[in-house]
């Protein structure tokens, strides 16, 4: 199947979808007919066998209380070995209904308020919520921008760990909204800091299947079995990657059989919740059948890519994208303009709704991030948008100048 032929089949018009993306957007944002290219979800249906396995569960008709199906693990193991090669055990599997939610349960679990919580800004923004939300302290390390690109700064993120006694750091792997898919030894230098501190790691790897070529994918696990660490925690799901948010299917990962009694104790008291068949129904499918599938996704993620990065040094030099590594989120640098309202520039005069810089930190409040998961032609029209209201701003900044001079 050609790029054209799997666009012609699985893109999808999602407006009157109830879909939170598409349908919400001008709310949410408070403006009129905003192209929706923010929330990280997909414009194209799920993987053929996806949709059938859910036709023969419905068709089948009843919808009590559920079990995980006894091939379930087999498919997940079978797809992280192919593509990864992550030793993934039975034993290490809990479900969530999202990694967001994960995230609130495991700091629950596992720390009290008051705990220092380490970060590294720019970051996904509920990361941020969750640790305010559950009265934990958030301590930054941030990533440094070297060039378009960002790096790890070790001794800082030692220093922070030693100065402010965290006790847990969240790790964004591949990092959104970087776009970084982090090397084995940058991450084996991450957790052997912890180890050294006794810090507590949650790897936020959702986006761990969405890696463009060229980069390659290693999970924390792998990592710290090759240091002997058990303080590891992975939280994952098939929504990212396969445009299942809605069926609210994620997994937790725990390693460590201490760690798993700490947990069970815990969901004992506060997570007595059922799983949801129709997810667990949809992974299934989505691990055995969707490999043929995700390629042509990160195909299409690729060009979109190239296509934004490529148009804007051609039109506007003075913005620059970072370069994705992984997920479909591009990461893009606007402050060259000198803009001091970036969303009247974006939002009401280019008609594009996108995630602001300043949600990951205020630090990045002159930037955007881009979702690419979606065709060629929205992209296309995109950037359109946004390079003519870029020109017309930058032809009224020169006027502007010209007359007060």
């Amino acid at each position: 199947m050609t790029t054209d032929s799997f666009i012609s089949e699985y893109a999808r018009q999602r407006t009157q979808t109830d879909s939170l993306k598409w349908d919400l957007v001008d709310q949410r944002f408070d403006g009129k007919d905003l192209l929706p290219l923010w929330v990280a979800d997909m414009d194209f249906a799920v993987p053929a066998a996806v949709t059938e396995a859910l036709h023969r569960r419905v068709a089948q008709g009843a919808f009590g209380y559920s079990i995980v199906p006894k091939d379930y693990v087999a498919a997940y193991q079978g797809w992280q070995e192919r593509h990864w090669q992550t030793p993934f055990q039975e034993d290490w599997l809990r479900f969530s209904t999202g990694v967001v939610q994960s995230l609130y349960d495991l700091l629950h679990c596992f720390t009290k308020a008051g705990d220092a919580i380490l970060i590294q800004p720019p970051v996904y923004y509920p990361f941020f919520d969750s640790i305010k939300d559950t009265k934990r302290r958030i301590i930054e390390a941030p990533l440094q921008a070297q060039g378009d690109t960002y790096q790890i700064d070790f001794d800082a993120f030692e220093r922070k760990i030693k100065e402010e006694s965290v006790k847990l750091f969240i790790f964004c792997s591949p990092h959104n909204p970087a776009g970084r898919v982090w090397y084995a030894d940058e991450i084996k230098q991450l957790l052997a800091i912890c180890q050294k501190y006794q810090v507590l790691v949650i790897a936020d790897e959702i986006h761990g299947d969405l890696i463009l070529p060229g980069h390659r994918f290693v999970s924390a696990v792998t990592v710290a079995a090759s240091l002997d660490f058990e303080g590891v925690i992975v939280v994952n799901s098939p929504s990212k990657t396969f445009n299942l948010a809605g069926l609210l299917h994620s997994h937790i990962w725990l390693p460590s059989e201490t760690l798993q009694q700490r947990y069970d104790a815990w969901a004992k008291q506060y997570k007595q919740t059922e799983v949801n068949i129709f997810g667990l129904t949809a992974a299934k499918a989505a691990y055995q059948h969707g490999d043929e599938w995700l390629e042509h996704i990160l195909a299409i993620v690729a060009q979109n890519a190239e296509t934004v990065a490529h148009g804007l040094r051609q039109a506007v030099p003075e913005v620059q994208t970072a370069p994705l590594e992984g997920t479909y989120l591009l990461w893009i640098d606007m402050r060259g303009l000198g803009i001091d309202n970036l969303k009247q520039l974006v939002q009401d005069e280019a008609g594009l709704a996108v995630d602001y810089g300043a949600w990951f930190s205020q630090a990045y409040a002159g930037f955007i991030r881009l979702n690419l998961a979606t065709t060629p032609a929205i992209i296309a029209a995109a950037l359109d948008q946004l390079i003519r209201s870029i020109n017309i701003y930058k032809q009224q900044t020169l006027e502007e100048d010209t007359h007060d001079n």
